[in-house]
């Protein structure tokens, strides 16, 4: 029977919706026969072989197999307890049953219940008891906390701490309105004030199920008792035991101690009434119903009349950031950028679309110079989609930038410029562009930007792309000498907001963006303009047959009369 037992005492963590007041635990227990008398038989079983057998005749064997003592009714008890639920041990009856023993408001509570007990005579419980929340009990298990095996450990200043702490819930209530008396800051922190305060106290309520296992007719020893469950839960719902659930698991063993060893076995099951469907189904509905409710009343504060485009408007909204520069031959960097809106774009005239990121120093990152400048801007523009030409796409924002240096005597150089297109998709996106500066024939302008300051720089930053200015079909760029320099980062993150898509009936095309959204129009009329010409060819094509069979009946009429002529 004593190999059966299971002694891993593992704790176990779970986490529950349900309240805890419905929480139930069926605790086992039974002694099996003193263990002293079994390792006594098994070393000395040819010396002591009459005697053992003497002693081994005090026991008798039960029906189910097992092997108990002549006093069985005391030696097996089950009770199922509930959180929180008190259950007194017979050193607390003895103890609260004379009321000059009693101090504090819960000992005279405890000894009006002990009364009432006694006269009812209900009490269903002999050997297991349980310590609660209220009752002033901790296991000192938890204070002999160690890390290693070793018998040499010490324990830490917060160790002991800790074993001084009861982890109990602290409802402190303060009245409305109204500063509590204890001081919120120290603004002096003392040495002993700092180590008293670095101890985590996290607000739990705990509850002891106990065995008194001691021999028949002597109950009520402090020195017998014995933790057999530790049940903890926090305002989380989290609700640890220790040890766990039997379950399919073998019963847990107790070997107690002195000259009388014996031996008990003991099991813990969830005893807690399951919820019917019914139920469950009916507070499901109830929280639905709540959750709607608390949806309404925040709809309430919060409003229903949002800044909404006009029809035909779409707003894009940009949340960028440049990032870094990476592999420029020169220190000290900043980046001056600016946004160009194309034709049928507005925004408003508090908008600012350019900037100056702050002067950043480079560092050495895997054999790379990097000048991480971490700038944010923001972008707010809108497009008017109808006043642009039917059947034409839309051009988006270009973000034009230029990275410049500052040497020791404050003169400025240009180390890049370069460019790039706003996303014409919302979401997140982390673009890269290489740069590239002007540079002229010889040494003479890289050795004057060396010694003396100051460089090539373009009059017009759109000229990166396409200037601005420029109306013509073609653009020359033959002779316009340039240099690859650095990389720039920037992050971008896009927001675009419609009329169009609130409409129901465009919800299959959400998928898309807008750009292809606006060349919808252009792209079905191409569809219609080549069906449409594919039309008049298969015409064209009738018409050729037609003329090519009355071509061939003349010229079949034509060779008869010449044969019959």
């Amino acid at each position: 029977m004593a190999g059966d037992c299971y002694s891993e005492n593992a704790a176990a963590i779970y986490r529950t919706r349900d309240p805890v007041k419905n929480f139930r635990v069926r605790i086992w227990l039974k002694r099996i026969t003193p263990t002293a008398l079994f390792s006594q038989h098994a070393k000395h079983t040819d010396t002591f072989h009459e005697q053992s057998l003497i002693e081994m005749s005090t026991f008798k064997t039960s029906s189910s197999g097992g092997i108990t003592t002549g006093s069985g009714v005391d030696d097996q008890e089950e009770v199922v307890v509930g959180w929180q639920e008190k259950l007194f041990s017979q050193f607390e009856i003895d103890l609260f049953k004379n009321e000059h023993a009693c101090q504090s408001p819960l000992d005279y509570q405890y000894h009006s219940e002990i009364l009432e007990l006694e006269e009812t005579e209900e009490r269903k419980n002999s050997r297991i008891f349980t310590y609660t929340d209220f009752d002033r009990y901790t296991s000192m298990e938890e204070h002999s906390q160690t890390v290693t095996t070793s018998t040499m450990e010490t324990p830490s200043y917060l160790t002991e701490r800790m074993s001084h702490i009861r982890r109990r819930r602290q409802d402190r209530r303060t009245t409305e309105g109204k500063i509590p008396k204890s001081r919120i800051i120290t603004w002096e922190p003392s040495e002993e004030f700092l180590r008293n305060s670095h101890v985590l106290n996290t607000p739990v309520q705990t509850m002891y199920i106990m065995g008194d296992l001691g021999p028949y007719g002597k109950l009520g020893h402090r020195e017998d008792e014995y933790v057999l469950c530790t049940i903890k839960v926090d305002n989380n719902g989290v609700l640890s035991i220790k040890p766990d659930f039997n379950d399919s698991k073998p019963a847990y063993r107790i070997e107690t101690e002195g000259e009388k060893r014996d031996l008990w076995l003991y099991t813990i099951n969830n005893a807690s009434v399951t919820v019917q469907q019914e139920e469950q189904d009916r507070e499901k509905n109830l929280f639905k119903d709540l959750y709607n409710r608390h949806k309404e009343y925040l709809n309430t504060l919060v409003g229903e009349e949002f800044e909404t485009p006009h029809v035909g408007v779409l707003q894009l909204f940009v949340n960028g950031e440049i990032v870094s520069a990476q592999d420029y031959e020169y220190d000290n960097l900043y980046i001056h950028f600016f946004l160009e809106l194309p034709d049928y774009w507005f925004c408003s005239p508090k908008q600012q679309l350019s900037g100056v990121t702050q002067t950043c120093s480079t560092k050495v990152q895997d054999r790379e110079n990097v000048a991480y400048f971490s700038y944010p801007f923001n972008f707010e523009m809108s497009l008017r989609s109808e006043e642009q030409p039917e059947g034409s796409l839309p051009q988006w924002p270009v973000l034009y930038f230029g990275v410049h240096s500052c040497d020791f005597w404050q003169r400025c150089r240009v180390e890049g410029y370069g460019y790039i297109s706003i996303p014409d998709s919302p979401g997140s996106y982390t673009m890269k562009c290489q740069t590239w500066r002007p540079i002229l024939p010889g040494t003479s302008a890289e050795m004057r930007r060396f010694f003396v300051g100051g460089s090539l720089e373009l009059e017009d930053m759109t000229y990166i792309r396409t200037p601005s200015t420029f109306k013509g079909e073609r653009l020359s760029r033959f002779g316009f000498r340039t240099k690859t320099t650095g990389t720039v980062t920037i992050k971008f993150h896009c927001m675009q907001q419609c009329r169009a898509f609130l409409d129901s009936s465009m919800a299959r095309k959400k998928s898309q963006n807008v750009v292809e959204r606006m060349g919808e129009r252009a792209h079905q009329a191409s569809i219609y303009s080549v069906m449409a010409a594919f039309g008049r060819a298969q015409h064209r094509m009738h018409e050729a047959r037609v003329n090519l069979s009355k071509d061939l009946l003349h010229t079949s009429a034509f060779l008869e009369s010449e044969s019959t002529t």
